[in-house]
C-alpha cells in the first residue's frame, strides 16, 4: 500500500498545479479581453497532448517508463507557475501545451504502476488514485487565488519550487520500485496492440457513458468560477467553490471505488449518472452561499465518484495492457472534454452562463442507458501482487 499511497501523492502534486488554470480564467478573461470561448480554449491546449496517451501508455506497458510519472510534476509547476508572467494568448497557449504533454505522461503511466500494486484490491486502488487527483484539484484553486491575492500574478514563478521537490522525492521513493515492465509482476508480455484493443471491445459502450458524463464534469470544472462571478461572487469566493466541489470528489473516489468492488461496477456508475444531473438542476435554482455551497459537496461526491470505477473496468478487461488501456480512456475522456469545454463556452457567450449548465445536465442523463450494455463484472480479474 505504500507504494499505491507514494504515487498518489505525486498525483496530489501533479494536479494541484494544473488546477491553477480554471480559477485563472476569469482574470485572463479580464486582462486579455477574451471571450468565453477564447477562455474554454484555453484548457483545450492543455488537454490537447491526452491525444497522445494510447502511444505513451502502449510503450509504458512494454518498457520501463516510470521515470515519465517522476518528472512530471516538477515538468507541470515550472510550466504553470509561468502562466502569470505570460505577455500574450499565444505564450499562455504554449505553457499549457507543454503541460498537457507532462500531464498526458503521468496520467498514461501512473494509474497503470497504482494498478498493477493493488492486486485484488483494484477499485480501492484506483480509488486511491483518483484521491490524490482531486486533493489536487481541491487545494489548486484555493492555493491560486491564495497566491494571487498575496503575491500577484508576477509572484507566481515562485510556486513551482514544490513540484521541484516533489519529483525528487518521488525519484527517492520509486527508485527501487520494479516499474510496469509485465515480466516483473509475474504476467506475460503485453499483448499486440491490435489483439488488445479486441479484448477491450465488451467495453464499447463505455465510450457512450464517457460522453455524457463529461458534460457535467467540465461545466462544473471549467465554467463554475465563470458562472459565479458572473453573478457577483468574489474572485475567492469563486475559486473557494470550486475546491469544495472537488473536495466533495476526493471523498466519492476514495468511497467510489472500494464499494464497487464489493457492489459491482455498474450500479456505482447508474447512480453517480442519475444523481448528478439532478443535483446540478437543483442547483441551478438556489441563492445564498450555504445552500448552493451545499449541493457542490454533493455533485462532487456524486459527480467524481465513478472515475475510479471507470477506471477499475478498463484495467481489468486488459491486465497486459494496463497502461494502452487506461491511455485510451484517458485519451477519449481528455479529447471530448476538450471539444465539450469549446461547445459549452459558445453556448456561454451566445446565451449566459447558466444555459451551458441546463444542457450538460440534460446530456448527461441521456448517457444512463449505456450502463446497461456494459459487462456486469470484470471480464478478466488480475489477482496477481505486485
Amino acid at each position: 500500500m505504500g507504494g499505491v499511497l507514494t504515487v498518489s501523492a505525486g498525483h496530489a502534486v501533479h494536479d494541484t498545479y494544473t488546477a491553477f488554470l480554471n480559477p485563472l480564467l476569469p482574470i485572463f478573461i479580464a486582462n486579455l479581453a477574451l471571450s468565453n470561448a477564447q477562455a474554454g480554449l484555453l484548457t483545450v491546449f492543455i488537454r490537447l497532448p491526452s491525444l497522445f496517451q494510447p502511444m505513451i501508455g502502449h510503450l509504458s506497458d512494454r518498457f520501463h517508463l516510470r521515470q515519465f510519472f517522476i518528472l512530471a510534476p516538477a515538468a507541470s509547476a515550472a510550466m504553470m507557475s509561468l502562466l502569470g508572467i505570460a505577455p500574450n494568448y499565444a505564450i499562455l497557449a504554449l505553457l499549457l501545451v507543454a503541460t498537457g504533454f507532462s500531464s498526458a505522461s503521468l496520467h498514461a503511466v501512473g494509474p497503470a504502476i497504482v494498478g498493477r500494486l493493488s492486486g485484488r484490491n483494484l477499485g480501492r486502488g484506483m480509488g486511491f488514485w483518483m484521491v490524490g487527483g482531486e486533493l489536487g484539484r481541491t487545494l489548486g484553486p484555493i492555493a491560486i487565488v491564495s497566491a494571487v491575492q498575496f503575491l500577484h500574478l508576477d509572484g507566481m514563478p515562485c510556486l513551482m519550487i514544490v513540484g521541484i521537490l516533489a519529483s525528487v522525492v518521488l525519484w527517492v521513493r520509486l527508485k527501487d520500485v520494479p516499474g510496469q515492465h509485465p515480466s516483473s509482476v509475474g504476467q506475460g508480455q503485453a499483448l499486440p496492440w491490435r489483439r488488445a484493443l479486441r479484448q477491450m471491445g465488451p467495453l464499447l459502450p463505455l465510450v457512450g457513458v464517457v460522453l455524457a458524463r463529461v458534460f457535467t464534469i467540465a461545466s462544473l470544472s471549467t465554467y463554475l468560477p465563470i458562472l459565479l462571478r458572473g453573478e457577483g461572487a468574489t474572485l475567492w469566493f469563486a475559486g473557494a467553490s470550486l475546491s469544495v466541489y472537488e473536495a466533495a470528489g476526493v471523498v466519492g473516489a476514495l468511497l467510489g471505488g472500494a464499494i464497487s468492488d464489493r457492489l459491482g461496477r455498474r450500479p456505482i456508475l447508474f447512480i453517480s449518472m442519475l444523481a448528478a444531473p439532478l443535483l446540478m438542476f437543483v442547483f441551478l435554482t438556489v441563492s445564498g452561499v450555504v445552500a448552493p455551497l451545499l449541493l457542490l459537496l454533493a455533485l462532487g461526491f456524486t459527480a467524481l465518484s465513478v472515475t475510479p470505477v471507470i477506471m477499475a473496468m478498463v484495467q481489468e478487461n486488459s491486465p497486459e495492457n494496463r497502461a494502452l488501456a487506461t491511455g485510451i480512456y484517458m485519451a477519449v475522456n481528455f479529447v471530448s472534454s476538450s471539444v465539450v469545454v469549446l461547445i459549452l463556452g459558445a453556448l456561454g457567450d451566445w446565451f449566459g452562463m447558466r444555459t451551458p449548465f441546463i444542457v450538460s445536465a440534460v446530456v448527461s442523463l441521456l448517457g444512463l442507458p449505456f450502463v446497461f450494455l456494459l459487462p456486469k463484472e470484470g471480464l478478466r480479474q488480475d489477482t496477481g501482487q505486485a
